[in-house]
């Protein structure tokens, strides 16, 4: 076995395109921009487009700035702008369905690829594509997928297409999908479900799809397993996305190849280490793995869970990673069966027979009755419930009895009267109760359905639908995240205000309203 999985991943060195990294070109500037604090946001700072290039800016900051009266605020607004919010200006007309509403934002939501600045952070994509919204400008890995559901309702198969060909680009010149198309998230990617995107597209363009995206399905899961040969010489240990258990039994996790202060957040990092010094260069690894996950940030990390100081991401095996991962290797061993190569087929249709067995093996609960993340430093389950426990049913993984048993649980933890809790812990948290998710609920929602429980799927399809209808009505609005628990109070929690716009709200209410 150690010999059929070293064959899959050898890994190439990443050809890094040039691009605008803004602690690096503007130094001293951007740590005083965000030192003096000049705006609740750092995501204004890392995003905003120079108007000339970074070298003369700096030039120019280091010359005044000892100046008598120098305005720090002013020179921003000389010689940058703001990244602009199109939807934020787009006025609701709560009158019209729902429908009709996710309908016209798609053009609000829409960028083109000679929208790009010279000057910026963003990476330029050579096709459009479609972004959440709000504070988030760039395209977004996972958000995609759930926002291509609704692109496929829409008939907009040219876009999903688009966006795929831009994961398909980024794939080919950096060696994996970033969170999104910024230089600042160029150490860490996102859950990968970049497979799923391909099986929808296929849906609408037939079986040449999978051959067509074959060879960046591979890169990618060359990028999740790097390391992995150099494991089966140290047992009981982890490298970058991987860790063994003993043997062959290789399961991932969350990890960032960066850790430094992040970008978009940088006043909030550093002020982290002068609060926990040596220990901060452990947590800011493990911050950014929280923030690959997407689940940033979540109980669902922390040794305490209510106390984000304990944060231990990288110590922590996911099972929803883990699930999306066996769906990679299923859909890259069709895609070989479709391109004439059974034995590269057979291959990865061992390497995700064996990841189902290790998930239940690994993840599965018999006293919760339920699927648990997996400390990999304690060797132990954690206690956390989330509805990451969900994914293996989304993925046809776990037998009749367990799939009963989580659906007990879905409907006695999760379920409350706007759709399903994050997590069943409340810890101030955006990726914890009260909040709920549109991704995480269409998870469930098709989990449930696959096992035959479609009453309960059902009662959570119309309380998702009735909660978002309800604030869309009051408000004119589709929000990232929703209290669940209180149908008449905002979702909080988190590092920044609660978002709309919102390309993943959007994608699954249009996919859940489908006749």
């Amino acid at each position: 076995m150690k010999e059929v999985i070293t064959l899959c991943f050898s890994m190439a060195n990443l050809q890094l395109m040039p691009t605008i990294s803004f602690e690096n070109n503007l130094k001293e500037l951007f740590v005083d921009l965000h030192r003096a604090k000049l705006f609740p946001d750092g995501k204004d700072i890392s995003d905003a487009v120079l108007k000339s290039s970074p070298e003369h800016i700096l030039s120019l900051y280091l010359q005044q700035k000892d100046n008598e009266g120098f305005d720090l605020m002013a020179f921003f607004h000389i010689h940058f702008e703001k990244a602009p919010q199109r939807e934020s200006h787009y006025k609701s007309d709560t009158s019209l369905p729902v429908t009709v509403h996710i309908e016209r934002l798609w053009e609000v939501l829409t960028r083109q690829p000679d929208a790009t600045a010279n000057y910026s952070s963003l990476i330029r994509l050579p096709n459009p594509y479609v972004v959440p919204g709000g504070r988030f400008n760039e395209i977004y890995y996972w958000d995609s997928y759930f926002t291509m559901l609704g692109l496929q309702v829409s008939g907009k198969t040219d876009m999903i297409e688009s966006m795929i060909d831009n994961f398909a680009w980024l794939i080919d010149q950096f060696g994996f999908i970033p969170n999104g198309n910024r230089s600042y998230f160029l150490g860490r990617s996102q859950p990968p479900f970049f497979a799923l995107m391909v099986n929808l597209l296929a849906e609408e363009k037939g079986e040449p799809v999978f051959i067509k995206y074959l060879p960046s399905l591979e890169k990618e899961y060359q990028f999740w397993m790097d390391g992995v040969e150099m494991l089966f010489e140290l047992p009981g240990n982890a490298i970058k996305r991987v860790a063994n258990f003993g043997g062959d039994k290789i399961l991932n996790r969350h990890f960032d190849n960066l850790p430094f202060p992040r970008t978009e957040m940088y006043t909030d990092d550093i002020e982290l280490i002068k609060q926990h010094g040596e220990q901060a260069e452990k947590m800011l690894l493990d911050i950014r793995a929280a923030c690959e996950s997407g689940w940033d940030f979540s109980s669902r990390w922390c040794s305490v869970p209510d106390d984000l100081a304990t944060i231990h991401t990288t110590d922590i095996l996911p099972v929803d990673l883990n699930c999306l991962l066996y769906f990679l290797e299923k859909t890259m061993a069709k895609a070989h069966e479709l391109n004439g190569d059974m034995e590269q087929s057979r291959l990865y249709q061992s390497l995700s027979d064996n990841r189902k067995t290790r998930i239940n093996e690994v993840f599965w609960n018999d006293e919760t009755s339920f699927y648990h993340d997996f400390d990999f430093e304690k060797k132990a389950q954690t206690d956390a419930l989330s509805l990451a426990g969900v994914f293996p049913l989304f993925f046809k993984i776990a037998n009749t009895a367990q799939a009963e048993q989580c659906a007990k649980m879905i409907s006695s933890k999760f379920l409350h009267n706007g759709g399903l809790l994050t997590t069943t812990f409340e810890s101030g948290q955006q990726w914890d109760a009260p909040n709920g998710w549109a991704p995480l609920q269409w998870i469930a929602i098709q989990g449930l359905r696959n096992y035959g429980f479609d009453t309960l799927a059902e009662t959570i399809k119309k309380r998702w639908v009735n909660l978002n209808t309800k604030v869309y009505k009051d408000t004119g609005k589709l929000l990232e995240k929703y209290n669940v628990v209180n149908t008449n109070l905002k979702s909080g929690g988190g590092e920044y205000p609660v978002q709309d716009g919102f390309g993943w709200t959007n994608g699954v209410l249009l996919k859940l309203l489908k006749p």
